[in-house]
């Protein structure tokens, strides 16, 4: 069987797009290798094991999502802290918000974009969201 291990994103800024996901979701470096063109930083989910892969190529200060990107996810405890927060570290996250289906509420989350605009979505522990 198969075990998911990291997923990857181009940053244009590694000290600030490593300080946002260490500050906003409490993951730390695991990994560094580093090259003359170009920089990997793992950073680790200790409840997972999960890592993101932030690659930092020297030189390109920006990338384009494009159509294919949708987000990444995190659950939290507790919503409304984790809300408040991110806001009080001024990462301002967007309102949280409710989905239900005939009246069942399946899930209260919000997202919140990291230095480079890739969407997170934060979501309340609960349901489906373990």
């Amino acid at each position: 069987m198969a075990k998911f291990i990291h997923s990857m994103i181009r940053v244009g800024d590694l000290e600030k797009s490593m300080h946002f996901y260490q500050q906003a979701f409490g993951l730390i470096e695991s990994h560094r290798l580093e090259f003359d063109d170009f920089s990997l930083v793992y950073l680790r989910d200790i409840e997972s094991g999960a890592e993101i892969e932030l690659t930092w190529n020297k030189g390109q200060a920006e990338y384009t999502h494009g159509t294919g990107y949708g987000h990444a996810a995190f659950v939290v405890d507790d919503l409304d802290q984790q809300f408040k927060r991110l806001s009080d570290l001024q990462w301002s996250p967007a309102p949280i918000k409710e989905f239900k289906r005939d009246g069942e509420l399946l899930a209260r989350f919000f997202f919140i974009q990291d230095p480079d605009g890739y969407k997170i979505e934060v979501l309340q522990r609960g349901g489906h969201y373990q």
